[in-house]
């Protein structure tokens, strides 16, 4: 950047303060010694735009849609890497004791319709051998 100075269009702000990250907040920015004049096509009066002492770091740019999505895919998948291994074994429990409480309800409706089933073969069977049987006796 050791070329000529470059005049910014007139709607960017111009940084008049150089902000340091390791001062505390309460302590005024340092005015830069060597600032530039604001460029001409700006009138004297305008208020010239200082940078905000808790402003973000110079690393923090504005995303693209495209590139804010695939952050937020990268961090679901770091975090569901984490936490996959304990999710499987408490989903297995969870499940589990669902399957198990269904299980317990349906036992007594199952032992009901069972001992129903039951007991219409046996009458069935009773009937079939019954008069069978009496007439095996009487012709004895």
């Amino acid at each position: 950047m050791d070329g000529p100075a470059r005049v910014p269009p007139r709607f960017v702000p111009t940084l008049t303060a150089v902000v340091d990250p390791q001062r505390p907040d309460d302590a005024p920015p340092a005015v830069q010694q060597e600032a530039p004049p604001p460029p001409p096509a700006e009138p004297a009066s305008a208020p010239v735009e200082t940078a905000a002492p808790a402003a973000a770091p110079a690393s923090m740019v504005a995303l693209d849609d495209a590139d804010a999505f695939r952050l937020e895919e990268e961090l679901l998948h770091r975090v569901l890497q984490r936490i996959d291994l304990s999710l499987e074994e408490r989903l297995t429990e969870v499940v589990s004791a669902a399957v198990q409480r269904q299980l317990d309800a349906m036992v007594p409706q199952l032992r009901g319709e069972i001992e129903a089933v039951l007991r219409a073969l046996v009458i069935e069977a009773l009937a079939r051998e019954l008069p069978g049987n009496t007439e095996s006796q009487t012709r004895s």
